[in-house]
């Protein structure tokens, strides 16, 4: 790993997420600056620029986190200054305190910084009385009012997008997959090409991972968020999509593994192996058929009728690839059950009229 990326995003964020800070952090100012005379109002200027989260819900809990940081910070502060006075020593002792406290009442690792940062800042300003400490509080819960505000308002984020475009590549993926497992079924392979084939499956878990973080962050997102009801149909179908892809990237990636194990250059003259391999292509054109129809990919399709039918009839080998053979129908048989449960496509509006 280079160093740059210890510290260095792998794309920038939106340049309105980073328009809504300035914003929060400026009102804040302003308006802790005319409501708290006295000291500039740097708590509230801190709490603003913390509080606008990706999310309204993540802003909300990191309002509440920096809040309750600042409470138990300045009080630790407040009374070691008022006991010892605003030494250096004292400061320092301010900080250990505040580690302990956080850690004896379990507070996360966030919160426990936000105490002993907020200690340290009281003391290091001056301020021991507890018309500071107020003022500062409150300055607090102004920056942090003021970042929810802001972020609730100008165009909360929703990430629906990411999420659809994360289970538009693993529909993609999967499809391409299935395709090429069933193009090595019908043809003698290479040790490289059985190698390459099995790390080309492998690749599908790390995006099924990504599809499904991306639709948790994308619930989240719309947590408190006024625009909600406007996608929760979106996130419910992209729920249903993965639920109905993710078996299918298991069985998909056991038929790929199970091929390579018991490989030998007669199966491609198996008939029972080149009718699987038929019926393999037809479970990737019906995967990007249910990614169309959940109107995750936009792409237009040569066929929207599902091509899996009946169940593959075959008979008994006549050789010793039966073990191969059984195993690849038995996953074929799952696969066709999650792909053919509510898969069908609705009938035209006239042919519903007619009857």
């Amino acid at each position: 790993m280079r160093l740059s990326e210890r510290f260095r995003a792998t794309r920038r964020a939106p340049i309105l997420q980073v328009l809504k800070s300035a914003v929060a952090t400026v009102a804040a100012w302003l308006l802790a600056g005319w409501l708290i005379p006295g000291p500039l109002p740097v708590f509230a200027a801190i709490a603003a620029l913390l509080v606008v989260q990706p999310s309204v819900n993540q802003s909300l809990a990191k309002a509440l986190e920096r809040s309750v940081g600042v409470i138990a910070g300045v009080v630790i502060a407040s009374l070691l200054g008022l006991a010892f006075g605003p030494t250096s020593w004292v400061i320092l002792a301010a900080i250990l305190i505040a580690l302990l406290v956080a850690w004896a009442l379990r507070m996360t690792a966030g919160t426990s910084n936000q105490v002993a940062i907020s200690a340290m800042l009281v003391l290091a300003l001056g301020g021991t009385s507890p018309e500071y400490a107020l003022d500062r509080v409150l300055e607090t819960l102004i920056g942090a009012a003021i970042g929810i505000v802001v972020n609730a308002l100008i165009v909360p984020p929703v990430l629906v997008d990411p999420a659809r475009e994360h289970l538009a590549r693993l529909g993609s993926e999967l499809a391409a997959s299935t395709d090429r497992l069933a193009e090595a079924l019908r043809a003698p392979q290479r040790p490289a090409d059985l190698t390459e084939l099995l790390l080309e499956v492998r690749l599908m878990r790390p995006m099924r991972d990504a599809a499904a973080t991306a639709i948790a962050d994308a619930e989240e997102s719309l947590t408190l968020n006024p625009r909600r009801s406007a996608h929760r149909g979106d996130i419910a179908e992209q729920h249903r999509l993965l639920t109905r892809l993710s078996p299918i990237v298991t069985q998909v990636g056991g038929m790929t593994r199970a091929f390579v194990d018991h490989y030998d250059d007669g199966l491609a003259t198996e008939p029972t192996v080149r009718a699987i391999a038929e019926q393999l292509h037809r479970v990737a054109h019906d995967i990007r058929l249910a990614v169309h129809l959940a109107e995750v990919d936009p792409e237009p399709l040569t066929s929207a009728i599902p091509a899996l039918t009946a169940p593959l009839q075959i008979a008994p080998p006549k050789s010793e690839h039966w073990i191969l053979i059984g195993s690849l129908m038995e996953d074929l048989r799952r696969i066709r059950e999650e792909l053919l449960e509510d898969d069908l496509p609705p009938e035209p509006t006239a042919r519903r009229s007619r009857e």
